[in-house]
């Protein structure tokens, strides 16, 4: 089940952030599946939020090395919040990175050696921001923090994926590169270089980039893209950044818009949520699933049903669960089985948004089941930074 550790409800980081909210909550009008092990649980839902509809972002991290702890990095209409989780119980309030431009309802953090790389969409000649998360060691109060630099090869951007494995971030949907890979050598962190482009058929919404270690032994130890591209699924070898190759395009039935994915550990699998088959074609909540074992040619083997209601907006697999971030229906976790043989099951949610279950896009944007202590951070438009345990 998913336990929530405490409210974030420490009055001075609610006040100083101005944009933090009140973290856990749950219950609302969510039914649990037909089959659950363990049973979800409900809990209270959470007091009325500091102020509505703020944060429209995904929950990035840091943990360890140069900062010390682990860190909850949330982006924010006006910039990107600091909170430290490392005790969940008890998260406190570190500081803000403002906007480099103005208010803006899409931003994206992500983190590379102890450095946050920040990006936002509609904001302007925004650029990437650069900062060094050191700076948080040895904290005793609420900062108001700038960028230690700003990349300005492109102004927005409407996400950014790392490959820690290799140092090279991927911006998407800029208004370079044709709306596709752009892609930066950040392998010195705190120097960003433009490494190349990769302009698809289309629009990037959304990449994960990876040395490929799956079942097509012929890209053994290329690194390979697997983009959502509004209304294709897109394969790139991007291994030579001023040649990158397209391996292939898929599509499947009843596609709404292709939003974002996440491999499976063993890059056999590619899991996929489509943002708007619920509201433009009456569909329940889906994940698909497409076969990877040829690059060249992915096969989409299925859609698993969740039988609610809600859009489904951004997942992330960590061993043999998923873990999604599906609106108003909050936090949902399947367990992998069997994928070819359609072995999925949810085990555990969690609804942050308990005013509704319907197609609206409020509620849970994006979760990060990362952290090294177990912590699973979900992000609310409109509840906020929840800190949650998934108990065994």
């Amino acid at each position: 089940m998913i336990r929530c550790p405490t409210l974030f409800a420490a009055r001075s980081a609610t006040v100083a952030c101005a944009l933090i909210q009140w973290g856990c909550g749950g219950g609302g009008e969510s039914a649990p599946p037909p089959v659950v092990v363990p049973p979800p649980v409900v809990v209270r839902p959470p007091p009325p939020p500091v102020s509505p509809g703020t944060l429209r972002s995904e929950p990035a991290r840091c943990e360890g090395g140069k900062a010390g702890g682990e860190y909850a990095l949330m982006g924010m209409r006006n910039g990107t919040a600091i909170v430290d989780v490392s005790d969940p119980e008890s998260p406190a309030f570190l500081g803000r990175l403002p906007t480099q431009t103005f208010e803006s309802a899409w931003r994206d953090i992500k983190v590379y050696r102890d450095h946050a790389y920040v990006v936002a969409d509609n904001a302007g000649a925004h650029g990437m921001q650069v900062f060094d998360l050191g700076r948080l060691r040895g904290l005793s109060g609420s900062e108001e923090f700038s960028a230690d630099m700003v990349y300005g090869d492109f102004g927005r951007a409407h996400n950014l994926a790392i490959n820690e494995e290799t140092g090279y971030a991927y911006a998407v949907s800029t208004e370079t590169c044709g709306g596709g890979l752009h892609m930066i050598d950040i392998q010195t962190p705190i120097n960003p270089m433009f490494a190349g482009c990769h302009a698809p058929d289309g629009r990037t919404h959304d990449t994960q980039c990876v040395v490929y270690n799956g079942p097509d032994a012929e890209y053994h130890g290329r690194e390979i893209c697997v983009s959502s591209n509004e209304d294709h699924v897109e394969v790139v070898d991007v291994t030579d950044k001023s040649a990158p190759l397209t391996l292939s395009t898929s599509t499947y039935p009843n596609l709404g818009y292709v939003h974002q994915g996440w491999l499976t550990e063993d890059h056999a699998f590619f899991l996929l949520g489509d943002e708007l088959d619920e509201s433009r074609l009456g569909l329940s909540t889906r994940t698909h699933v497409f076969d990877m074992s040829d690059l060249e040619a992915p096969e989409h083997l299925y859609a698993h049903d969740l039988g609610t209601s809600a859009t489904d907006h951004n997942l992330y697999v960590l061993g043999d669960r998923v873990f999604e971030a599906n609106y108003t229906s909050g936090l949902r976790v399947l367990e992998l089985g069997n994928l070819a043989r359609q072995e999925i099951e949810e085990i555990a949610w969690f609804d942050t948004y308990p005013d509704g279950d319907g197609t609206s896009l409020d509620g849970a944007w994006s979760v990060y089941p990362y952290l090294p202590s177990g912590t699973v951070l979900v992000s609310d438009i409109k509840n906020g930074l929840f800190v949650l345990t998934l108990e065994e």
